[in-house]
């Protein structure tokens, strides 16, 4: 028997073993342990899957099954988008580029996604294939999506990325089934940044409140609805001693107008920017600067929850040097973060660069269920409960 029969018989016993497949007949661990296979069984399969259509459609096999367009054909197999399809076999094409992304693929390391992701970076960031397949096997897409885009910006002239940035920016709407008003956009990070820091202060506020009056809280997405509301009526957030924008820049960098190779201007959470535009968005700004021999954040340290200004400057900023702002502790996201001791102030925990972690709502909140299950937390527990 040929390899190929082999192979489209294994795939059809795959099958029908899904199709009797009924979970109330094993235990919850048993079903742990058999959804971390399947899960790699899955982005094998699809790896499979895709390579396998390529295939096909260079030889025009998918003509004989009444397709035209290869594309066509693997959205009807797939049960997706043309579209979806046609970036798929892109893919596949692009894995001839970087083999070790492709045997990962198929052993199930990574998912065609995280594989779309690296072979779209490497390109742009020679040698960097190698440290995104390490990330991708142990994470997201959302984390991996970050590094990538780390190492396209790194490697793209600066003036020719803020260029870029400025033609794509965009805005867009449309009505959805329940006939809600969604939009979708992009702005640069010179003025996108400033937006969402206002518009999240905006709905941690509001979300405090619901808080503290004992009301029934939403999620997160529900009170950065009404901020966003607020602010395009002129409603938004008072001003607070928080800087909307924050840039760093290299001392020497600012002082010449342009950066040398290893020197930073960036803007926390947005990326590099050219050192004439940190100039310009200097002006009438209130500037917030963080000096590595300056105040050394380790010593700032005490036992309340009041932040110091220097110690969240410097939460703010990220990990020394990149600087590429604070991201969640545990999932690595970026949106509505507040900050969360590691060791609780409730059980003597430092309010300390070192004791202090960022984290999402949804993560803070699991870390303080896990304090209080570990009893560090006291009769009284700190918000969020």
């Amino acid at each position: 028997m040929s390899s190929a029969v082999l192979t489209v018989a294994s795939a059809a016993c795959f099958r029908r073993s899904c199709a009797g497949f009924e979970p109330e007949t094993l235990s919850g661990t048993d079903c742990a342990a058999l959804a971390d296979e399947l899960a790699a069984a899955v982005k094998a399969g699809e790896a499979a899957l895709v390579l396998a259509v390529a295939r096909a459609v260079s030889c025009g096999a998918h003509k004989a099954r009444g397709f035209s367009d290869g594309a066509a054909w693997m959205a009807r197999q797939v049960g997706g988008t043309t579209g979806q399809a046609r970036q798929a076999l892109e893919t596949a094409a692009g894995l001839a580029d970087c083999p070790d992304t492709q045997t990962a693929l198929l052993a199930g390391e990574v998912s065609l996604l995280q594989a779309a992701e690296i072979i779209k970076t490497e390109p742009e960031a020679p040698g960097a294939e190698a440290e995104l397949l390490e990330l991708a096997r142990g994470s997201d897409l959302g984390q991996l999506r970050d590094k990538a885009r780390e190492h396209r910006q790194a490697h793209c002239d600066v003036h020719e990325l803020h260029r870029r940035q400025l033609r794509a920016r965009n805005f867009r709407h449309w009505r959805d089934r329940l006939g809600m008003v969604c939009f979708a956009g992009a702005l640069p990070p010179e003025t996108g940044v400033p937006f969402i820091n206002r518009l999240e202060l905006a709905a941690q506020r509001a979300r405090r409140a619901v808080h503290q009056s004992g009301g029934e809280r939403e999620r997160f997405e529900a009170y950065a609805a009404d901020a966003l509301a607020a602010m395009a009526v002129g409603e938004g957030p008072a001003r607070s001693s928080r800087a909307d924008l924050v840039i760093v820049c290299d001392l020497f960098a600012w002082r010449r107008g342009h950066r040398h190779p290893g020197e930073v201007c960036q803007v926390i959470g947005g990326g590099p920017i050219p050192v004439e535009l940190a100039h310009e968005l200097g002006k009438d700004a209130f500037l917030k600067a963080v000096l590595h021999d300056g105040v050394a954040i380790h010593t700032v340290k005490h036992f309340g929850r009041h932040f110091p200004a220097e110690l969240r400057s410097a939460l703010d900023l990220g990990p020394v040097p990149a600087f590429t702002g604070a991201q969640c502790a545990d999932c690595g996201g970026r949106f509505g973060l507040e900050y969360d001791h590691i060791n609780p102030v409730a059980n003597n925990g430092e309010t300390s660069y070192d004791n202090v972690e960022a984290r999402c709502w949804e993560d803070h909140k699991a870390k303080t269920e896990r304090d209080r299950q570990a009893g560090l937390l006291g009769p009284n527990p700190p918000y969020p409960p």
